[in-house]
C-alpha cells in the first residue's frame, strides 16, 4: 500500500509524480522531495518557493521542515532568503546529528556550504502583487496579510516508510523574520510511521496555539480514523480559540495513517487538497459545508480546475 495528501490544489502535479515514483517502489523520502519541489518550483504559486509572496520590506523569506516517520529525524529552515528548494535544504538537515533547525543568516551559511542553488526567489509577477497590496493598504485601510496557503504534504511507500514535510512563503507582507506554525514541529507537521502523519496550513500564529499535527497523530495511536482526528482537532481549537480570543484564524490539516486512509479538516470555506493512493489517482477534492455545520467532500469539477490555473496565471498590471 502507498499513499500521498497534500494542502491545496497547487500541489496536484508535485503529487501526480510522487505517486508514480511510489507506485515503482521508490522511498517515501525521494517521492516526497520531488513533490514539494514541484509546487516551489512553480512561479505561479505566491504562497510556496519561486515566486512566493514577499514580506513587508518586499524580500521573499522561505520556511520549509522536513520529518523521518520511521527514525523522528527533524530538519528546518526558516526566514532563508535566496535559495531555491528550502525543502531539500531541511532534508540534508534533518541527517545532522545536532543543529537541525537553522534560520536566516545561518540556514543561507549552510545551504552555500552544502552547495545548494542560489537563486533571486523574488519575481516580477510577486513585485506586482506586493505593489498592488501596499497601494490597497493605504487606499482602503485593508489589512496587509493575505496568501498563508503553504504546501503540507504526508506520504506513506511500499514499505511502511512515511515522511511528512512543508515550505511556504509565509504571510504575504509579514514582518522581516516572522515565522509561523511551517518549520515548527507538532505544529506544522509530525509524522511517526507506526501510525501516521499530519500537515497544516493557515494561520500560523493560531495553528500553533495547539500542536495541532501532533494532536492528529496522536489521536490516531489511540485509535481515531485519520478523518476523525482531523476533525477532533480542529473543532477543539477551532472552539478554544473563539472561547479564549473571541475568533480563530484559518485552521487545516491533512493527515495519513500507516495503512494509507486519510483525512482533511478545516474551518475555512474554500479548502482544497490532493491525494493519491494505490486504489486512487490524483485527485482533488474540496471541502464542504453542510447547513449543521458538517463537512463533506466534492471531487474537483473541470471548470473549477481550469478557473483555477486560469486565475493563477492570468497576467498583472500594476494598479
Amino acid at each position: 500500500m502507498y499513499g500521498i495528501i497534500a494542502t491545496w490544489r497547487m500541489a496536484l502535479e508535485g503529487i501526480s509524480e510522487g505517486a508514480k515514483m511510489l507506485d515503482q517502489g521508490q522511498t517515501a523520502d525521494d517521492a516526497l522531495e520531488t513533490a514539494i519541489r514541484a509546487v516551489e518550483d512553480f512561479e505561479y504559486y505566491k504562497s510556496v518557493g519561486y515566486g512566493g509572496l514577499p514580506n513587508e520590506e518586499m524580500e521573499v523569506e522561505l520556511d520549509a521542515a522536513w520529518m523521518d516517520g520511521d527514525t523522528l529525524s527533524i530538519g528546518a529552515v526558516a526566514a532563508i532568503k535566496d535559495y531555491a528548494n528550502p525543502v531539500s535544504i531541511a532534508r540534508k538537515l534533518s541527517t545532522e546529528p545536532v543543529n537541525n533547525m537553522l534560520v536566516g543568516a545561518g540556514a543561507e551559511k549552510y545551504a552555500h556550504k552544502n552547495g545548494f542553488e542560489r537563486k533571486n526567489m523574488l519575481t516580477e509577477r510577486a513585485k506586482i502583487h506586493y505593489y498592488n497590496r501596499k497601494k490597497e493598504v493605504e487606499e482602503l485601510e485593508l489589512k496587509p496579510y493575505s496568501g498563508h496557503d503553504t504546501v503540507g504534504m504526508v506520504d506513506l511507500d511500499q514499505f511502511g516508510h512515511m515522511c511528512a514535510a512543508t515550505s511556504t512563503s509565509g504571510l504575504f507582507m509579514k514582518r522581516a523574520g516572522r515565522v509561523g506554525d511551517s518549520p515548527i514541529s507538532g505544529s506544522g507537521f509530525y509524522v511517526d510511521s507506526e501510525v501516521g502523519g499530519a500537515s497544516a496550513t493557515g494561520l500560523g500564529e493560531d495553528l500553533m496555539k495547539g500542536c495541532v499535527s501532533y494532536e492528529i497523530v496522536r489521536l490516531m495511536k489511540e485509535g481515531f480514523t485519520p478523518q476523525q482526528a482531523c476533525e477532533k482537532t480542529v473543532r477543539s481549537l477551532d472552539r478554544k480559540l473563539k472561547e479564549r480570543r473571541g475568533k480563530a484564524g484559518d485552521l487545516s490539516l491533512i493527515a495519513m495513517n500507516n495503512k494509507g486512509e486519510w483525512g482533511c479538516a478545516t474551518n475555512i470555506e474554500g479548502f482544497s487538497f490532493a491525494v493519491a493512493t494505490e486504489k486512487e489517482e490524483p485527485t482533488v477534492y474540496l471541502v464542504k459545508f453542510k447547513e449543521d455545520g458538517s463537512q463533506y467532500f466534492e471531487v474537483a469539477s473541470k471548470e473549477w480546475m481550469d478557473n483555477y490555473m486560469r486565475t493563477r496565471t492570468a497576467p498583472l498590471v500594476r494598479k
